[in-house]
């Protein structure tokens, strides 16, 4: 393989079977100049450039250590998730690490308003954006707070094979926190974000939604629905409140066994 243009230490653009393409690995680019070869064993990534256009305008734009460490945070991920991730992570997430590297070294602090939420539905990918955050901060000796490891967990979710879109993933989120600020409201009462019934209801509000939008729905007969509605009636006004506030607001309907299920869950949390 052949440099045709050298992007950074790590990082060269390279003629490979008559085709462009980024070649990554360690120290690929240290001290090579254009038309030098590249070894074959000294590349752990390729990539063909004009399908990642994007990606050789960041590789000029950000530090080349940000880039590293992206590629570790992905390599971490893929490890843990036993998984290959869409490629465009390395786009998305690698600007946004970067970016959030330079607003900590100004120490601008931004905080994400889902954290909870994304910490309870994406558990996995939350538990991989506290390990990017500790590794971006014993590296750099920075002091990223935990509110970066949930905007990475975002973006490693929504990089899984079928994983959704980003926008889509945090309106979903945001609804679920809307519908979650309902049920405290109604009921005046704060809840423990790390017990048990919380994230049961979480969880079951996450999947509430994602059966709604696929016009799925639980079913439950007419006979255990109405048991439910008068044995735990000030729960059922508050899943109906629920169901109210989301169609006013986000125009999703609910169909009414899904709020029978709901129902149970908030007379549990109601409980503790």
């Amino acid at each position: 393989m052949k440099i045709t243009k050298v992007l950074n230490n790590n990082a060269v653009i390279v003629m490979d079977d008559n085709q462009e393409k980024i070649a990554i690995g360690s120290g690929v680019g240290f001290n090579k100049d254009k038309k030098d070869i590249v070894q074959q064993d000294k590349v752990e990534k390729l990539f063909i450039l004009k399908e990642n256009e994007k990606l050789q305008q960041l590789l000029l734009r950000i530090p080349e250590e940000h880039f590293m460490l992206a590629e570790e945070v992905i390599d971490y991920a893929e490890s843990y998730l036993n998984t290959k991730l869409n490629e465009h992570i390395r786009i998305g997430l690698t600007d946004h690490l970067s970016f959030a590297i330079e607003r900590e070294k100004e120490g601008i602090h931004l905080k994400n308003k889902l954290l909870q939420e994304i910490k309870v539905l994406y558990k996995k990918e939350f538990e991989i954006g506290l390990w990017a955050v500790n590794h971006v901060n014993e590296k750099l000796n920075l002091n990223m707070p935990i509110d970066e490891a949930a905007f990475v967990a975002l973006h490693i979710h929504t990089m899984k094979i079928q994983g959704g879109d980003l926008h889509e993933t945090v309106r979903q989120t945001a609804i679920v926190r809307d519908m979650m600020d309902t049920i405290k409201t109604f009921l005046n009462i704060n809840i423990e974000e790390d017990d048990i019934a919380y994230e049961r209801l979480i969880t079951h509000l996450r999947f509430a939604l994602t059966r709604s939008k696929n016009h799925e729905a639980h079913t439950m007969d007419d006979e255990m629905f109405t048991m439910i509605k008068h044995k735990f009636s000030k729960a059922y006004q508050c899943a109906q409140q629920v169901a109210y506030n989301l169609s006013d607001k986000h125009g999703i309907e609910l169909p009414e066994e899904e709020l029978g299920y709901i129902t149970l869950h908030i007379e549990r949390l109601r409980k503790q």
